[in-house]
């Protein structure tokens, strides 16, 4: 049966008697490291919007369907507008007879006017031609707007796309009559995107403090980040601080709903690092070589803790300025090894 123990034992005296010719080797430092917490995040858009009807109508046309892409301003509902289309006439039809009889108000007030300065009419004529030309002003301004207000409602049987993007889905359907208020059509767009990701409470204030945060893809690469915005209020049910950070590249290759790791700095402390290669690991043991004074290699029991790219960190078992080496593989299983296997296996006898 393996046992970590004999193994443990059997390299601790094979060491001794290995020649530790030009090993390579790391000297144990220490410094300071930056304990980082991984978090899960999700991409999401930026601007991402319902669009609902202004007017009441029936869909005649639906340009567009769900995932096509579209630009700003291309036509993606358009409504039944021969009620608007007969209003408008209607208003203009009005604005028309207001300027007419504005026409007629003016020509009388003028003569009016002419005739009262040679003291031919009386006051009162004058005054009462004054305020019809004052209330056919009026009447022209009421009807202006009615024609604006008809010109509008007609354009809202035209829903335009406010910005380009891509249609998520579709709340109606060609034939259906819709009223204002009633969502259309929902979409997003993909130029602007941002990483959301949910804080553990006890880290929130060092986090808003750092206003430091590291977005990774699965496959490693880091994504560049913008501005950061911390949530000032906590989800009830999770206990947890939304943070938001800005895209800066999305590069067309990040969509809506992916999952992204996010490194966020939570403390600071000094530890003692080497090299990861150097640790030998066999079953529950943990062990490097240290080089002695006389540049023997000596196995040594550790604890270990993170890895940091290369770097491993040293929880117990080694201190600062030590030698270990670097690659052990060139003492582990070398031919070395067969010059005392003779005494290892008296020894487990």
């Amino acid at each position: 049966m393996f046992s970590p123990r004999r193994l443990f034992v059997t390299l601790l005296m094979l060491s001794p008697v290995m020649a530790a010719a030009q090993l390579a080797f790391e000297t144990v430092e220490r410094r300071l490291f930056q304990e980082t917490i991984h978090l899960d995040g999700v991409i999401e858009a930026v601007q991402q919007s319902t669009v609902s009807a202004q007017t009441s109508g029936t869909v005649r046309s639906l340009p567009y369907d769900v995932d096509d892409s579209v630009a700003a301003g291309d036509l993606i509902v358009q409504l039944e507008d021969s009620e608007q289309r007969s209003r408008l006439r209607q208003a203009e039809a009005g604005l028309e007879e207001a300027e007419a009889s504005l026409s007629d108000a003016q020509q009388q007030f003028g003569r009016v006017e002419s005739v009262y300065e040679r003291g031919l009419v009386s006051r009162q004529e004058f005054d009462q031609a004054r305020n019809n030309l004052a209330a056919a002003r009026a009447r022209v301004e009421r009807a202006s707007g009615a024609v604006a207000e008809a010109e509008e409602q007609l354009s809202y049987t035209r829903v335009v796309a406010p910005y380009g993007g891509i249609l998520t889905e579709r709340h109606v359907e060609v034939g259906e009559s819709v009223n204002p208020g009633q969502p259309l059509l929902s979409g997003l767009s993909l130029e602007q995107l941002r990483v959301v990701v949910d804080l553990p409470q006890k880290y929130a204030e060092l986090a808003r403090t750092e206003r430091q945060a590291r977005v990774t893809l699965a496959d490693g690469r880091v994504l560049e980040t913008g501005e950061m915005t911390f949530y000032p209020y906590a989800n009830p049910k999770t206990h947890t601080f939304r943070l938001r950070m800005r895209l800066n590249e999305p590069n067309g290759s990040l969509f809506p709903g992916m999952l992204v790791k996010v490194g966020v700095p939570v403390a600071r402390r000094e530890a003692l690092w080497v090299p990861a290669s150097s640790l030998i690991q066999r079953s529950e043991l943990r062990a490097v070589f240290v080089l002695d004074d006389e540049d023997r290699p000596r196995l040594r029991q550790v604890r270990a803790g993170v890895q940091e790219d290369s770097q491993l960190e040293i929880l117990s078992g080694l201190s600062e300025g030590e030698r270990v080496v670097a690659n052990p593989s060139e003492l582990v299983g070398s031919d070395r090894l067969n010059l005392v296997s003779d005494s290892v296996e008296e020894a487990n006898q």
